[in-house]
């Protein structure tokens, strides 16, 4: 069965518009779970910008089930994460002018600085996961990092505008599906997926887990957090029953409409 991680980000995106003390995102993390989320998903930027240190810490005593820090390699954050000792960090890049996490991170270009930093975080017991783009080169060079799993990048099916778009990006996750799993890694996606466009992402056989905060987030104010992840857990429970390997992407859009 695939897993949810649900991203409490943009909880705390709207609490910080105002400065104050609500919503909180440890309360929508209780949610969450009580929904029926596999993993609770924050990031810790650099700048703050939403989560908080505060947030980080009260999570990692709050959280029942599987903790994901995403994060970037600086040594500060870093050492939090070797403090905090969530279940899973997943590195990813940051920029300060982005809203948020636009594109995968360049393994191939930093493998030197990040195999150091992925070797301090597991020698603390943490699964490390890397947030890439689907290429073979940046898949191979994860697993050579000594990274444990991959989250793929979606946002080329997300952000697809025509069916030749959409059958491409298809492809590309899965055949870096093909090549994680003939490099020993577990693989996770995430990035831009939404109720209306998960189901063809969720059919490819390969993935183990699904991070998904904004669409999650979005859906709660209409229905309340533990409805809208326990919609989305009812999508990814009939997707994956229709899993398909390398696909005929045309096939799989039209068997999902």
């Amino acid at each position: 069965m695939i897993r949810l991680g649900v991203n409490i980000d943009h909880v705390a995106t709207i609490r910080q518009a105002r400065g104050a003390d609500e919503p909180d995102p440890v309360w929508a993390a209780v949610e969450a779970e009580l929904g029926g989320a596999d993993t609770i998903t924050f990031h810790l930027r650099e700048d703050r910008r939403h989560v908080s240190d505060r947030d980080a810490e009260v999570l990692r005593r709050t959280v029942a089930g599987r903790l994901n820090m995403e994060m970037s390699s600086d040594a500060g954050i870093v050492r939090i994460a070797l403090r905090l000792k969530p279940h899973q960090c997943t590195l990813v890049p940051e920029r300060r002018q982005e809203v948020t996490t636009e594109g995968g991170l360049n393994v191939v270009a930093h493998a030197a600085r990040l195999r150091g930093v992925v070797r301090r975080l597991r020698g603390a017991g943490i699964e490390v996961s890397a947030f890439i783009e689907p290429d073979a080169a940046q898949v191979r060079a994860a697993a050579k990092c000594g990274f444990n799993a991959i989250e793929l990048w979606t946002g080329g099916y997300a952000h697809a505008r025509t069916r030749a778009q959409t059958e491409r990006a298809l492809r590309s996750l899965g055949e870096a599906i093909d090549v994680a799993h003939e490099s020993g890694l577990v693989v996770h996606a995430g990035h831009g997926l939404t109720y209306r466009n998960v189901d063809a992402v969720a059919a490819l056989a390969g993935f183990t887990e699904f991070n998904i905060g904004h669409s999650i987030v979005a859906r709660s104010v209409f229905v309340g957090m533990r409805e809208a992840v326990r919609e989305m857990k009812r999508l990814l429970d009939r997707a994956s029953q229709h899993h398909v390997a390398i696909v005929d992407a045309e096939d799989l859009l039209g068997h999902n409409g």
